[in-house]
């Protein structure tokens, strides 16, 4: 109750009048009807209360009857709606099909004495007709806490001024224009507000104005009680009885003063109903006082000679007869525009205050009481018909289209009452010139929704669209069935751009293909194709392929959202969407295709893409076409091919030369600048061959998705120029050396001698630098803190054969999609095969790549060992001493630079390369026990360890491995590491008896005779238990007097320094 009370009193003080309304959506409407000069909406509004007052001065709550202000209600019924039973219910008939007035005999009409007529449950009859919401509020919605209504006539004097309903239970609030003070009343029983107090708020009408307008025309009608309303000239009656004292202030009786006075120029000088010659004296008169009360007030009082010229100038003027003949009607508000701005105004309270979507449940009385205005307004009932049909229009959209009843309703209006008045014969020229304004105003608003319902309607509106098109609909069919209508204008109002269309479903039909053009148009105008430049390929392609996108994108979203409303206008809406989107795409793709020479990737991702647009729009007007009688041919044939199939095939040949032509440049690139470094661990290959692939992946799938049938030849010619560029790459790849590079060189063969100066050196230095406790904890430090020495090389040599397996992967995958391309003869593609003599298309390449893969291994493992482990196994193991100087530091490397290894490299790339590691570190392991150089030497005791240790060096390999190579693999390897460590464990006069053998057979030279040298055994590297030259070197590292003196006897060998 607190809200409603607050909500009445902001009504009744009027602090602000108007409800906010968004200034694009009223200029977004034309308003059909001229406007009226100097008199804004406020003006109009005020003047149209006060006509409708006093054409309603003799109804109940008017003033009319002696027991109408004196009326409290009894009436207690909560389940009643609070509003409409009205005073001229009884007796009106109604204006064409629809009924003004009570609905219901059941309706309670309470009186006190004199019948004062208050609304308390209604059921409306227009609100039903016009499928409107009732607003089911209690029957406190409208009530007043005072019996008292508003003051009326015959009391004389002022009378006092009526409460506002929002007024507090406890006090009421008096005023008068001279005296102002509060006083304190009893609490009163409530009652339902009269329709005279409704349309005071609707209106917005202060209680001081509504008691000048009381005062003026109980003055003047003293005496006159029976005079009519037609026959008062209300402003003029308003200037003469009311006085400056009677305002707050001076200025705000002036600008009252100049309303009354632009409401007379308006109606008698501007818009006069009955036309007036220029030299009538009574107008120039008129027009005199009106514009000197510009600057002051007009003094108005009795003995004014203003005031007399004023009042014989009016009356002379509004009593005025088209035939100089008697008239019982004055003339002063009946002129349009003038009539027809303040019929609207008063229709224009039918709407609530609080809720401006809903129509009052009283609108039926309140209709019957405005029927009271026609004869001043000259308003007839067609033409109120069309001002009704266009306030319930302008209300739907000045409400910012949030109730759809109000469009329901005002299309209800116009395809009945004013459908049918408009084909009467007898129409009024002011009518047709109305209607025709009218239908004109509110098809443009609609048609510029509907030529472009893609922007004005989302998924949550496009329901409004069923209540729209219909409403464009009839007032396109009105204004077409009534030639005259359009015809008959002449000027600035005929209108230039209107389409004669035959049919509702041809203008729907119309509707469809504008607003697809201009969604259309809107996608070009908000994406990137609009700034892209056509002679820049990349550019158009991809704003092409984006088009292609959001044009399929619309196609759908239309079928899905407005296909099936359009459809119950036109049963070809989806099909002419399709059409239309076919045809707009095919400009487009027409002028990029311009000049085309040659085929190139993006071009074939254009020319499918608009393939599969085609596609999808061509079946779109299948599916929609099922149920016609042609399953949609004759629309088909609007749709112009794209003919993708004939410029891919005139262009395909071309465009693998391109492609191999961009491949090769990517291998010359590659070759010109490629590091070896990986972009990131998920990706551990040279980009330059991620870019290869790429180029040859694409090429293949892109070749494959043009839209023709490729031939075998094309195929091979593909391959063929493909493999030749993977072949090209490997070379590339395998462009790292060999394992020769890093093998160290073979020191000279020397033998032992026990008392070396090396010897003797590090015996001297030992005692004085280093304790046997540092030694340990030397050994201790490397075992467990071993320092990296994978290099960056190495490294990269991983990323090479990282990079060959890539290729492997995807070389398979290029072949099977090769092989099992859907559009080829596969009988052709084998016969094909068979001529080539190969299984794949790419099986030079796969060998190429198996061997590289060899050959990189190689050289990783040997690079591996030989140059980054050189300093643990080669130049540190057994150095000066077997047993100070074990492998359990080199394995410590080692172990951690297999881990890297592994982390590395790709999977099916470990096990090759572990393998070749394996391999480089057995064979340093066999050139530190066979060429050591002079930093070592071996006695036949050191065989256990060295055997140990060679031992931990295969377990390290099968632990590492795991999964990569089994023991088998490692044990066989090492079968000829084994052979020379057993070697070691053998007696001199054993090794130099073998080598003796061994040296006459391999030389050929059978039994040595007497006195004959044994050959020196050449240096094969292929080291073996059987090898005289890996005896002989055995012998050279054996550090005892027999050994010696036999290299000495037989070779000559030098001593070691």
């Amino acid at each position: 109750m607190e809200g409603q009370q607050n909500h009445h009193h902001h009504v009744d003080s009027f602090s602000g009048t108007l409800p906010t309304i968004d200034e694009d959506v009223v200029a977004d409407l034309t308003w059909p009807f001229s406007n009226l000069d100097g008199l804004d909406v406020d003006d109009i509004r005020e003047t149209a209360y006060e006509v409708f007052f006093t054409a309603c001065r003799s109804s109940p709550g008017f003033g009319g009857g002696r027991n109408a202000l004196s009326f409290y209600s009894t009436h207690s019924n909560p389940n009643d709606g609070g509003g409409g039973g009205g005073e001229g219910g009884r007796g009106a008939g109604g204006f064409g099909s629809l009924s003004f007035g009570s609905s219901s005999p059941s309706v309670g009409r309470l009186s006190g004495g004199g019948g004062s007529v208050v609304v308390t449950s209604p059921v409306s009859k227009i609100k039903r007709a016009l499928g409107l919401k009732m607003l089911k509020r209690t029957p406190s919605r409208r009530m007043s806490s005072l019996g008292g209504g508003f003051s009326g006539g015959g009391s004389g004097g002022a009378g006092s001024a009526p409460s506002s309903p929002s007024t507090p239970q406890h006090h009421t609030v008096f005023s008068s224009p001279n005296i102002g003070f509060s006083t304190l009343q009893p609490v009163r029983p409530r009652r339902p507000l009269t329709s005279a107090e409704i349309m005071r708020l609707q209106m917005r009408v202060t209680e001081q104005s509504d008691n000048r307008l009381r005062k003026t025309l109980m003055r003047t009608l003293v005496g006159q009680l029976g005079r009519r309303a037609e026959t008062i000239i209300l402003p003029l009656e308003l200037l003469r009885h009311l006085k400056p004292s009677e305002f707050n202030d001076g200025p705000e009786y002036h600008i009252w003063q100049r309303r009354q006075f632009k409401v007379l120029e308006n109606g008698l000088l501007i818009h006069p109903s009955i036309p007036i010659d220029k030299s009538n004296t009574h107008a120039i008169r008129l027009r005199e006082i009106i514009i000197s009360s510009e600057t002051r007030p007009v003094d108005t009082s009795k003995n004014s000679e203003t005031m007399k010229s004023l009042c014989n100038a009016v009356v002379s003027l509004s009593w005025k007869s088209s035939n100089s003949n008697a008239t019982d009607v004055c003339h002063w508000a009946d002129g349009y525009p003038l009539n027809i701005n303040i019929y609207i105004a008063l229709l224009r309270s039918i709407f609530d205050i609080r809720e401006e979507t809903m129509v009052l449940d009283e609108v039926d009385e309140l209709m019957e009481l405005m029927k009271k205005t026609w004869t001043t307004l000259g308003i007839s009932r067609p033409i109120h018909n069309l001002c009704f049909t266009w306030v319930l229009f302008q209300q739907y959209v000045l409400t910012s289209q949030t109730e759809p009843d109000l469009l329901y309703a005002a299309h209800t209006m116009l395809s009945t009452e004013v459908a049918n008045e408009s084909r009467r014969p007898d129409r009024e020229s002011l009518y047709v010139k109305l209607l025709s304004l009218m239908l004109e105003s509110m098809q443009g608003w609609a048609e510029r929704r509907l030529l472009h319902y893609h922007d004005y309607f989302q998924r949550g509106t496009i329901v409004l669209i069923e209540n729209l098109l219909p409403l464009a609909l009839s007032a396109s069919r009105i204004l077409g069935e009534d030639v005259s209508i359009v015809e008959g204008m002449g000027g600035n109002e005929r209108r230039d751009t209107n389409m004669v269309i035959d049919s509702s479903e041809d203008r729907v039909g119309h509707y469809i293909r504008a607003s697809i053009k201009n969604a259309f148009a809107k996608i070009i105008e908000t994406g990137s194709y609009k700034s892209t430049r056509l002679e820049v390929k990349d550019e158009a392609t991809e704003a092409l392929l984006q088009l292609a996108k959001e044009t399929e994108d619309l196609a759908l979203r239309e079928r899905e959202c407005f296909s099936s409303t359009l459809k119950k206008w036109n049963p070809n809406a989806a099909s002419i969407a399709s059409v239309t989107l076919h045809q707009c795409y095919g400009a487009v793709l027409k002028q990029y295709l311009a000049g085309v020479t040659s085929l190139n990737n993006e071009m074939v991702d254009v020319l499918h893409r608009a393939a599969k647009l085609e596609k999808a729009l061509v079946q779109m007007v299948v599916e929609d076409s099922e149920e016609s009688e042609d399953g949609g041919k004759n629309i088909i044939r609007e749709m112009v091919p794209y003919e993708v199939d004939s410029i891919i095939l005139k262009l395909v040949k071309q465009w693998i030369e391109e492609r191999l032509k961009i491949g090769g440049e990517c291998v010359v690139r590659a070759k010109e600048s490629e590091t070896w470094n990986p972009k990131s661990k998920n990706e551990p290959y040279a980009q330059s061959a991620v870019e290869l692939i790429k180029i040859a992946t694409e090429t293949v799938e892109e070749f494959f998705e043009t839209p023709i049938g490729i031939t075998d030849d094309l195929i091979c010619t593909l391959s063929e120029g493909l493999e030749q560029l993977f072949l090209e790459y490997v070379s590339f790849v395998t462009a790292c050396g060999s394992k020769q590079s890093y093998l160290p060189t073979l020191p000279p063969l020397t033998r032992c001698n026990r008392d070396s100066k090396f010897s003797k050196i590090w015996k001297k230095a030992a005692p004085c630098t280093v304790t046997l406790e540092d030694l340990h904890q030397n050994e201790f430090n490397e075992i467990h803190h071993p320092r990296p020495s994978t290099s960056r090389g190495t490294q990269r040599l991983y990323i090479r054969l990282n990079t060959l397996h890539y290729l492997v992967s995807h070389l398979h995958a290029l072949d099977k999609t090769l092989a099992l391309a859907p559009r080829c003869n596969s009988a052709r593609r084998r016969n094909s095969r068979r001529q080539h003599s190969t299984s794949s298309y790419f099986e030079k390449a796969h060998a190429t790549i198996q061997s590289a893969c060899q050959h990189v291994s190689e050289v990783a493992g040997y690079r591996l060992i030989f140059l980054d482990s050189s300093s643990v196994i080669y130049e540190s193991l057994y150095v000066i001493d077997v047993a100070n100087a074990r492998i359990k530091p080199a394995l410590r490397i080692l172990k951690q630079n297999l881990t890297l290894m592994s982390a590395i490299l790709t999977e099916r790339a470990q096990s090759l390369a572990m393998t070749e590691v394996m391999k480089a570190t057995f064979e340093a392991f066999l050139m530190v026990l066979l060429a050591g150089g002079c930093s070592r030497v071996f006695y036949k005791t050191d065989h256990h360890m060295i055997e140990e240790d060679f031992q931990s060096l295969k377990c390290m390999f099968c632990t590492c491995g795991e999964g990569l190579m089994n023991e088998d693999l490692v044990e066989r390897e090492g079968e000829i590491v084994e052979g020379v460590i057993a070697l070691l464990g053998e007696s001199t006069e054993q090794l130099m008896e073998d080598f003796s053998t061994a040296a006459c057979e391999t030389s050929g030279i059978g039994a040595l005779s007497s006195g004959q040298k044994l050959p020196m055994p050449p240096t094969t590297g292929r080291w073996n238990r059987g090898d005289p030259n890996t005896i002989l070197r055995v012998l050279c590292h054996r550090n005892d007097r027999v050994a010696n003196q036999f290299l000495k006897k037989s070779f000559q060998l030098a001593k070691r320094k």
